[in-house]
């Protein structure tokens, strides 16, 4: 829908609230979500909830098909060891249930999709882009295309998308993790490394682990095994400090400086973490040959504080480099 913005940051804030409850952080939940107010022309769209679809008059089987792909949405981990292999939940980067502004909300890829896209040079359409989070920010392998996974995870992307035209017109509000202004003392380690100390620590532990408690992830992994790959959108330092910006700590978004969120951005994008999965066996050589589509913004094959980053043969939980998913397109005729 395309609703008045007049009543969209009351709505956001009570969605937000909820989001951080369903998230078993209460403490947290007293602080007031600080969205950003939309701006004219932008396209506002509040997705429907799962309070929503059950008084929806749809098929009952389609209704239970969206219910598992929101329950594969917010508890991921319950594929792990077959398609993730590491302590992340698709929630754990887009946050809310997926439908949170600022914070990587999903519905506009069901919109939006088949698109071009940079990072692999094709045009890809919604499963294949669901495809990529698995491959890259689950350091895992994809559901397989039209499986029963992967079309419960569509659905459900689909199911949030409800109203919205495809290809809508305009800037839309909220999507992804909008860029900040380039900070004005450049990014920093040392200043990123006191950011997160003060501000992350209690959650994500000073060794950048995260939390998990009887084997459920609480707070999700910034490096290391358990945490996403260095082909993951995350890495890229513009993407990190946004969202970090808008959504962190949590409970408490906007609360950090720009130049705060990308200095922690910087420090953590400078810890080790698997390969990348289009790995050639050489760091340099791999990120000359993704420099211009991805990781000229990253750390990935630079020196940083005296280490080579990403200079190892580590991936981390699996036992396999690359997904067979990750392959080339032409479109053309075989």
């Amino acid at each position: 829908m395309n609703i008045s913005t007049r009543y969209f940051p009351q709505a956001w804030a009570f969605a937000a609230l909820v989001s951080l409850v369903s998230l078993n952080v209460q403490a947290e939940a007293r602080y007031p979500a600080n969205v950003p107010q939309p701006k004219e022309g932008q396209f506002v769209h509040v997705p429907p909830t799962m309070e929503d679809l059950e008084k929806n008059n749809m098929h009952p089987e389609l209704k239970r098909v969206i219910r598992r792909g929101h329950d594969l949405f917010v508890n991921t981990q319950q594929l792990r060891g077959k398609n993730v292999f590491n302590n992340m939940n698709c929630s754990s980067c887009h946050m809310g249930e997926g439908r949170q502004p600022f914070a990587g909300p999903v519905w506009p890829a069901a919109v939006t999709l088949p698109d071009f896209r940079g990072k692999n040079g094709h045009v890809n359409n919604l499963e294949e882009r669901i495809a990529g989070c698995f491959s890259y920010s689950m350091n895992g392998k994809p559901p397989a295309y039209g499986s029963d996974d992967m079309i419960a995870l569509a659905a459900y992307h689909q199911w949030l998308a409800k109203g919205v035209p495809m290809y809508p017109e305009g800037q839309i509000y909220g999507r992804g993790y909008p860029r900040l202004p380039e900070p004005a003392k450049g990014m920093d380690y040392a200043r990123g490394k006191k950011v997160f100390e003060t501000n992350c620590v209690m959650c994500h532990g000073a060794d950048g682990s995260g939390l998990v408690q009887n084997g459920k992830v609480v707070f999700p992994a910034t490096w290391g095994d358990g945490s996403n790959n260095w082909g993951a959108g995350l890495v890229r330092h513009f993407t990190l400090a946004s969202f970090v910006k808008h959504n962190m700590p949590l409970g408490r978004p906007n609360s950090l400086s720009d130049q705060d969120a990308w200095d922690v951005a910087y420090y953590i994008n400078s810890q080790e973490r698997p390969q990348e999965p289009r790995y050639t066996g050489d760091v340099r050589e791999t990120r000359e040959k993704y420099l211009k589509t991805f990781h000229a913004n990253t750390s990935y094959g630079l020196k940083v504080n005296g280490r080579l980053l990403g200079d190892h043969d580590n991936v981390g939980e699996k036992d396999f480099l690359k997904p067979d998913v990750l392959r080339p397109r032409t479109f053309t005729a075989e």
